[in-house]
C-alpha cells in the first residue's frame, strides 16, 4: 500500500472517530478576526472561529495557531486552567474547523513573535467547539509550498486560504473598490452591458455561443464593450464605467486569460487631456488606496516614436537605463554585410559587460532567437583592442561613429540587430528588459508610469496581407492624419494613448470616431467592402447618424494591475477561480463533453475524429 493510500486510509478512520465531537455552531458569534488582537487586548474574553494551520503538544499545553483571512492567532489549551476543553484537543488536526472562547493574555518572555501582528498575545481557550473536520490536504496550507500550480489550481479553495492568495484578493477587492469611489465622485453611472452580443470577427478570436431560440445562429461573448459603451455615449449617457468581464479565445501566456476583467470608462465632449487627467486621477486613487503609495502627477508622455526609437517597445520599462542606439547610417557601408544591407541596425551598450562569458553570450543569443533574431552581434571593447567576430569588418571611421554614438567606453559590451525594424525593436529591446533583471539594474519597489501616445493608426499584418486597426476601428484619427489615412497609412497617428508600469501596459484607450463619414472612411482603410462593413456593424453605423457627440475613453486591464501591485508572477494569482494555460478549469473540470440531448437541442451535430492511420501519432 502506498503512502498516500496508506495516509487516505487513516484520514477516513480519524473522520469517522472524530464525528462524533462536531458541535453545532448554535448561539456562538465571533468577536475578533485572527488577526484582530493585539497586547492591548490583554484580559478580554474572546471567541474566535477559523482553521487549525497547526497543532503542537508541549507536554500538557497544546497550541494551535488558529488562522482565518486576516491572519493567525495562537490559541492555548492548558489542563490546569480549563481540563474540560484540554480534554479532546490532541484530535485536532490541519484544517479542522473550530469555534473558541478563551480569554487574552501576552505571551511567556521570550516567547513573542515580531513577524506576527498577534504575536505578543496568545489566547487560552476556556471551550472550544469542533465545527467540520478535514481529509488531509494534497499540500501544506501556507506560502511556503512547492506544489505544482496544476493541482494548485485542481484544489483552488484550499490555494486561497493561503495568506498570500487571501492577501492578492484582498488588494483587488480594494482596486475596485478605490475605481468605484473616484469613478462616482466624478458623476459616472454604472451600466452594465450584455454578454450574449454579435460576433465581429475583427480582432481576436470570439467565444460563440448557440442559440437554441435560432437553430445555426450564434451569439458571441463580448471581447470588450467597446461598442456598447460608445452607443452608451450616443444616448446621452455622458460618463459611463463598468467592471466589465470580457473573453477573447486566444494563446495564452501568464498575463491572459480567456475571460479577464477590465475597468471601462467612456466620457463625452472630451479630448485627449481630459481622459488621461481623469486616469491619472484614478490610478492615483488605486495606489493610495491599496498600497499606501502616493503617485506625482501629472505623468510624464512620450510619444510612440521616442519608445520604439530608445526602448525598442512601445510600453518602455523606464526604471533603468541601457537605452537602444539606431546605428544605420554609421555601418550602412559596412564590410559587414548583415549590417550594410539591413533596413535598421540598433545597438545596445552594457556598461562593465565585457566581462560576460562566451556562455551568457550564447545563452542571450538563444534568448533574442526566441523572438525571431537569426543571431546577436556583440563586441567587448578592451584597451587597444575590440573583441568580436566582427570587429576585423568595421573601419576605423565606423569605430569612431560607434564609439561616439553608443558612448562606448573600456569595459563595456555592446551588442547589435540588423534587419526588419519590427524584429530589430522586438529582439533588442526585450533582450535590454532581460539584461536589466539579470545585472539588477531594475531598482525594487519602484513605480515607473507613464503614458505612450501618438500611436500608428494603423498596422500592417504580414499574416492577413492588409492594414489593420493598431488599437481598434473605432479610433480616431490625428487632424493631420486624415488626409493620409488611405493614401499613407503607414504614416498616420492616432488619438490614441496607453498609461504603462513599469514596462507593462495595464491602460489603454482613444478618442473615438464620432460620425458615420469618418468611421465608413476608417472601415475603408482596413479593407472592409461597404457590404462587408454593414454586415458586421451596420447598427453602429446607423446609430452615428442620430446625433453622436465627440467621445473617448480608456480601459484598464484589472487583473493585471492588481498582479503588479501585488508582485504575483502571473494574472492567474489574482483571479479567484482561473484557467490554467490551456484555457481548462482543473477544479470544475471544464470545458467538458454535453450529452447528445443539449447538443440535439440546439442544433448541433460534432463531427466524430478521425482515427489515426497505423504507425501516426494522434493529432
Amino acid at each position: 500500500m502506498s503512502q498516500f493510500e496508506e495516509n487516505e486510509k487513516t484520514v477516513v478512520d480519524i473522520q469517522k472517530e472524530h464525528g462524533r465531537y462536531i458541535k453545532p455552531l448554535g448561539d456562538w458569534k465571533r468577536s475578533h478576526h485572527c488577526n484582530d488582537l493585539t497586547i492591548a487586548d490583554d484580559g478580554k474574553t474572546v471567541c474566535l472561529m477559523g482553521w487549525v494551520q497547526y497543532r503542537r503538544d508541549h507536554g500538557g499545553l497544546i497550541f494551535v495557531d488558529l488562522r482565518d483571512r486576516d491572519g493567525l492567532t495562537q490559541v492555548v489549551f492548558s489542563p490546569e486552567i480549563a481540563p474540560e476543553a484540554h480534554k479532546d484537543a490532541h484530535i485536532l488536526r490541519s484544517e479542522y474547523v473550530i469555534a473558541i472562547k478563551g480569554r487574552v493574555r501576552p505571551r511567556p518572555e521570550g516567547m513573542t513573535n515580531p513577524n506576527l501582528h498577534t504575536g505578543e498575545i496568545e489566547v487560552v481557550v476556556l471551550e472550544w467547539k469542533l465545527l467540520n473536520t478535514a481529509k488531509t490536504p494534497p499540500f501544506l496550507v501556507e506560502d511556503r509550498t512547492d506544489c505544482s500550480e496544476s493541482v494548485r489550481l485542481q484544489y483552488r479553495y484550499l490555494d486561497l486560504r493561503r495568506p498570500s492568495m487571501a492577501n492578492n484578493l484582498r488588494t483587488r477587492h480594494k482596486i475596485v473598490q478605490a475605481c468605484r469611489n473616484y469613478l462616482n465622485e466624478l458623476d459616472f453611472l454604472e451600466v452594465e452591458t450584455p454578454y450574449l452580443t454579435k460576433s465581429t470577427p475583427e480582432g481576436a478570436r470570439d467565444f460563440l455561443v448557440p442559440s437554441r431560440m435560432a437553430p445555426g445562429e450564434f451569439y458571441a461573448l463580448p471581447q470588450s464593450p467597446q461598442q456598447f459603451k460608445q452607443m452608451l455615449m450616443m444616448s446621452g449617457v455622458d460618463r459611463y464605467y463598468q467592471v466589465a468581464r470580457c473573453f477573447r479565445d486566444e494563446d495564452l501566456r501568464a498575463d491572459r486569460q480567456p475571460e479577464f476583467t477590465q475597468v471601462d470608462i467612456e466620457m463625452s465632449f472630451v479630448n485627449e487631456d481630459q481622459v488621461m487627467s481623469m486616469a491619472e486621477g484614478l490610478i492615483a486613487r488605486v495606489f493610495k488606496e491599496a498600497l499606501g503609495v502616493d503617485i506625482a502627477l501629472p505623468l510624464q508622455r512620450m510619444p510612440y516614436d521616442e519608445a520604439m526609437r530608445d526602448y525598442g517597445s512601445d510600453k518602455p520599462d523606464t526604471r533603468f537605463g541601457l537605452k537602444l542606439k539606431d546605428v544605420t547610417a554609421i555601418v550602412h557601408g559596412s564590410a559587414f554585410k548583415l549590417f550594410s544591407g539591413a533596413k535598421l541596425v540598433k545597438a545596445l551598450r552594457v556598461p562593465g559587460g565585457a566581462t560576460m562569458t562566451r556562455k551568457e553570450i550564447d545563452e542571450l543569443t538563444d534568448f533574442v532567437k526566441g523572438f525571431g533574431a537569426q543571431g546577436l552581434a556583440w563586441i567587448k571593447i578592451h584597451e587597444n583592442e575590440w573583441q568580436s567576430p566582427i570587429a576585423k569588418f568595421l573601419s576605423e571611421e565606423e569605430r569612431a561613429g560607434l564609439t561616439e554614438a553608443c558612448g562606448l567606453e573600456v569595459g563595456d559590451i555592446v551588442f547589435f540587430q540588423a534587419g526588419e525594424p519590427g524584429l530589430v525593436n522586438n529582439a533588442l529591446g526585450s533582450l535590454r528588459v532581460k539584461l536589466g533583471n539579470k545585472l539588477g539594474l531594475i531598482p525594487e519597489n519602484t513605480w515607473n508610469l507613464l503614458w505612450v501616445t501618438d500611436f500608428p493608426l494603423f498596422e500592417y499584418s504580414e499574416e492577413e496581407q492588409r492594414w489593420v486597426a493598431c488599437h481598434h476601428p473605432f479610433t480616431a484619427a490625428q487632424d493631420e492624419s486624415y488626409d493620409i489615412m488611405l493614401s499613407d497609412p503607414a504614416r498616420a497617428k492616432a488619438r490614441a494613448y496607453d498609461m504603462v508600469l513599469n514596462g507593462n501596459e495595464i491602460g489603454g484607450g482613444s478618442i473615438r470616431i464620432h460620425n458615420p463619414a469618418d468611421q465608413t472612411r476608417m472601415f475603408e482603410g482596413l479593407g472592409f467592402t461597404e457590404e462587408a462593413a454593414k454586415a458586421q456593424f451596420g447598427y453602429f453605423i446607423q446609430a452615428l447618424d442620430y446625433g453622436t457627440p465627440p467621445h473617448g475613453g480608456i480601459a484598464f486591464g484589472l487583473d493585471r494591475v492588481a498582479m503588479l501591485l501585488t508582485g504575483a508572477s502571473s494574472i492567474r494569482d489574482v483571479i479567484a477561480f482561473p484557467k490554467n494555460q490551456k484555457a481548462a478549469c482543473l477544479l470544475t473540470d471544464a470545458p467538458s463533453p454535453v450529452d447528445n440531448k443539449q447538443l440535439r437541442e440546439l442544433g448541433i451535430r460534432l463531427r466524430e475524429k478521425a482515427a489515426p492511420a497505423p504507425g501516426t501519432a494522434a493529432e
